[in-house]
């Protein structure tokens, strides 16, 4: 056999390169917070827009079993001049399997590529509890995770601090 047949197979001997392959196992709410401290009062407060303050934080860890835990907490804060509209809160993670990335760009991978993959359910979620909170769906933009990381990573570089939990 050619070392051009000793490609990676899906359930080969392991004889070969293992192709990079990322696989969500699971996805699940953590914690999922939604205040809205003046209804319904300000659910009739039509005309003005609120303010939206929004946070994003992805967090990585590994596992005994060679998985990956992944958890991307999104919240926002909604308000007028007159105060307080919502809070949500949500910690949305994804267990996932990962094979044939090098060491070296692990940390990427955890923390940029599989909180996309999580994102589009977090997004719902999100927009799903701020409808059952009175309001119109709050529908968050879509992310540059690979942005966040990056501004993390140069942020914890001046500081001295390592990136990420991976």
């Amino acid at each position: 056999m050619s070392e051009s047949d000793q490609q990676a197979v899906p359930g080969g001997n392991g004889a070969g390169p293992v192709e990079p392959g990322i696989r969500v196992l699971a996805q699940f709410i953590r914690d999922l917070s939604f205040e809205n401290p003046r209804a319904p009062d300000v659910l009739r407060s039509a005309g003005v827009q609120p303010q939206i303050d929004m946070g994003v934080e992805m967090n990585a860890r590994g596992r005994d079993d060679g998985l990956f835990e992944v958890d991307i907490k999104l919240s926002a804060r909604a308000s007028r001049e007159d105060g307080p509209v919502f809070f949500v809160e949500l910690l949305y993670g994804g267990l996932f399997a990962i094979e044939g990335v090098p060491a070296e760009e692990m940390e990427p991978v955890l923390l940029v590529e599989c909180p996309r993959f999580l994102f589009p359910f977090a997004r719902r979620i999100i927009g799903d509890v701020t409808t059952d909170g009175g309001f119109p769906p709050f529908l968050l933009d879509p992310i540059d995770f690979a942005g966040v990381y990056a501004a993390r990573k140069a942020q914890a570089e001046g500081s001295g601090v390592v990136v990420g939990n991976a």
